[in-house]
């Protein structure tokens, strides 16, 4: 790797990609400087766009003449697709079974042969690898590849032009091809920038191989950031990894969800599981970012608005703003009006209530009442409890919540 054939990869992309913007995102994590490094707007809604289209423009004629082949969970692929299409170069794109279906119709969209595998990135992979052998076509890695790696280093040359005095960037990590290209360049050019990775914690194969020192393979990947779900690092990636980073940290589906939810709220971004990761970790503090001018970079928007919605719910319990309370009454007029007057009175809102007398292990005359409630924060939810004990009604469910995170 060099930053000669980074600044080439620049070149390169001006007839393909654009330039993202930088936005300001004062609000988003209180007490930090974050700014936000928008690839979720990129064309494709990804920065895949960027190592793929420059790796196909490499290729020699013949190897053009040959067709090539990809493996991706969905935003390569899409990718591969353009710079296939643009290049009139036939392309076979296996994408695993379990990728949001926007994505695999998105890479349908350009004309290329598509061929869905079962299982996870690393299953569409093998398929991959088998049809290449067999075809003789050229494989278009989406990550242990140098002149993919050079492609994707792009954002950090755009990272450091648009904000020279950057003090610590924090990047989404799959199969490291990202990060490896962005770490590469920053540190070769602001070497007292911290470069830092995130990982969903069911697919933490990048973390695993360098707290181990070797890479090491999962027997499972377990998250809905799919364009990160990845059992193996490359070794290319893996030794760019442990040379140029200074850190990698995971996160949980809960946290990733939270960190969706704040981006459209506040920032009125998109993005997907995958391209929320950073957020994530600079929200749920993973990452020591006190005093610190800080890049986050959104790696992709393309999620499923089916998965989206289950997103959004899953943020807002865990933000405190959506909760269901179970509480023990006597079945007899006037609990229910007692109940929503201790609620209103607190500020919240009742948005579903539930009977159920077929517990066997209650009186004849009790009931439970199950209430959904929409809530401003966890502070108001443990108040509206509080006063709800206080006047003797008794709470025998409750919402549960893990971390600190304010969003």
């Amino acid at each position: 790797m060099t930053l000669d054939k980074i600044y080439h990869a620049a070149y390169v992309l001006k007839e393909a990609a654009r330039t993202t913007d930088m936005i300001a995102a004062p609000d988003l994590c209180p007490g930090g400087n974050v700014w936000l490094k928008t690839e979720n707007l990129q064309v494709t809604g990804s920065f895949k766009l960027r190592g793929a289209y420059y790796k196909i423009s490499q290729l020699s004629d013949e190897e053009k003449k040959r067709g090539i082949i990809a493996c991706s969970a969905g935003n390569h692929a899409q990718g591969v697709a353009l710079a296939a299409a643009k290049n009139k170069i036939p392309a076979i794109i296996c994408i695993p079974d379990s990728a949001p279906i926007s994505k695999i119709e998105a890479t349908r969209s350009y004309g290329v042969e598509v061929e869905l595998v079962k299982g996870s990135y690393d299953d569409a992979y093998a398929r991959a690898v088998e049809l290449q052998a067999e075809q003789g076509r050229t494989f278009i890695h989406p990550f242990n590849d140098e002149n993919v790696i050079a492609g994707q280093g792009t954002i950090g040359l755009e990272i450091l032009d648009q904000m020279p005095d950057v003090e610590a960037v924090i990047v989404p990590v799959g199969g490291g091809g990202l990060i490896s290209g962005v770490a590469f360049a920053i540190k070769s050019l602001r070497p007292q920038c911290k470069v830092y990775g995130v990982q969903a914690a069911g697919a933490a194969s990048m973390l695993k191989s360098v707290q181990k020192g070797k890479i090491m393979t999962l027997p499972a990947v377990s998250t809905f950031a799919d364009g990160i779900a990845v059992k193996q690092p490359g070794d290319l990636t893996f030794e760019l990894v442990r040379r140029y980073v200074d850190g990698i940290v995971d996160v949980t589906e809960d946290e990733v969800a939270s960190a969706i939810l704040a981006l459209m709220e506040r920032q009125k971004l998109v993005a997907e599981g995958a391209g929320a990761v950073s957020i994530a970790a600079a929200l749920y503090n993973k990452i020591d970012l006190a005093g610190k001018k800080t890049c986050c970079l959104l790696s992709g928007g393309n999620i499923d608005v089916n998965i989206l919605s289950r997103v959004i719910t899953r943020g807002l319990v865990m933000g405190g703003r959506n909760a269901s309370l179970t509480i023990a009454l006597i079945d007899k007029p006037g609990q229910l009006e007692g109940v929503s007057h201790i609620i209103s009175s607190h500020g919240g809102n009742v948005v579903s209530v539930h009977y159920d007398h077929s517990d066997p292990n209650m009186s004849i005359n009790s009931c439970f009442l199950t209430l959904g409630l929409e809530t401003r924060d966890h502070a108001q939810l443990e108040e509206i409890k509080g006063a709800l004990s206080e006047n003797g009604f008794e709470i025998v469910a409750g919402p549960t919540v893990n971390g600190n995170c304010k969003a």
